[in-house]
């Protein structure tokens, strides 16, 4: 699929395949928040489960092809337990990184799922959080912590350092209402998704404004509760667009490149978990209409790899669709 507006230059995408299934434990997620990926094509998602089984909150580690790798945490306040996991990220030497919601901390585990620590008081104080939601390193392995309900970002070494905040309650520029993801781009800038607001915010890695994309609505480049943000190599911006049921691209001057709404199919995963429920087959077999399982239901957060796949997660689905970006 691809689409050209206003002059830009041509970008093509395809869909390759879906990653995923509704499982509390094992070969599959529940409620998938967010991911990150690893080295080897590892993908790491957190998956945030249901209060009535928290048996599901973890993380699951597996490969962009599918393959289970493994999987840690557990719901509880202890060492290496979540209760509303909410982000996830990597440093530099694959460190696991969860931001968690309801704990206002973070907690750290190598890529293995050993745990190794975990930071954070709740507050709205220097370095304090109050439901921290998107996390993501710059190349210094400093992590950048949406800080939402004090609406602002704050920056800290990876060891939980303070090093600076921004922003505040608002809808003008440089100001949030209810923040949820980040990304940062290869020139340091930092784009945030201002979820009440319904719109990106671009600024620099000391927070100053440098240019907002959308505002409400359900058209092109208009957004209803965007929630995930993410940058590729070419500086096109890729935003989950929550309330709206899709993805929208962008280029850098935020023009509308191109719009995704879901093209999932049976994942390799949910293939094997038909072949061994045959009373599965036969109910899926008497629906008409397949059309509206391919579509985007809710997408929360978007990853893209070094090779231009691009990861979509739908916590509702439980699953991951997976895109390429072509010529990258």
């Amino acid at each position: 699929m691809s689409s050209v507006f206003f002059g830009i230059a041509t970008r093509s995408f395809h869909y390759t395949h879906t990653i995923g299934r509704s499982e509390y434990s094992g070969a599959g997620f529940r409620h998938p928040m967010d991911l990150a990926i690893g080295q080897e094509d590892a993908v790491y998602v957190v998956s945030r489960s249901r209060q009535d089984r928290p048996d599901g909150v973890r993380v699951t580690v597996c490969t962009i092809g599918e393959d289970y790798l493994r999987e840690f945490g557990r719901f509880g306040d202890g060492d290496g337990q979540f209760v509303w996991p909410i982000s996830i990220a990597l440093d530099s030497s694959e460190n696991v990184y969860v931001a968690d919601q309801w704990l206002n901390r973070i907690s750290i585990f190598d890529k293995g799922g050993n745990f190794l620590g975990r930071w954070g008081v709740a507050g709205s104080g220097d370095g304090q959080l109050n439901q921290p939601m998107g996390i993501t390193f710059d190349r210094e392995d400093n992590l950048y912590i949406v800080d939402s309900q004090n609406n602002r970002v704050q920056r800290f070494t990876s060891d939980g350092k303070f090093l600076a905040k921004w922003g505040e309650a608002g809808s003008g520029p440089g100001q949030f209402n209810l923040p949820w993801g980040i990304a940062i781009d290869q020139r340091g800038d930092v784009y945030v998704a201002d979820w009440r607001n319904d719109r990106v915010q671009k600024l620099t890695s000391d927070g100053e404004f440098l240019a907002e994309f959308g505002y409400s609505g359900s058209g092109v480049g208009e957004f209803n509760r965007p929630t995930g943000v993410a940058v590729d190599k070419d500086g096109d911006i890729y935003i989950a667009d929550w309330g709206n049921n899709r993805v929208q691209v962008l280029n850098a001057d935020g023009r509308h490149i191109t719009t995704f709404t879901g093209d999932a199919t049976l994942s390799k995963w949910g293939h094997a978990k038909l072949d061994a429920n045959p009373d599965m087959i036969r109910q899926r077999n008497l629906l008409r209409d397949l059309e509206p399982e391919r579509r985007f239901w809710n997408p929360v957060a978007i990853e893209i790899d070094a090779q231009g796949r691009i990861l979509v997660s739908e916590a509702v689905r439980h699953r991951i669709q997976v895109y390429q970006k072509d010529n990258y």
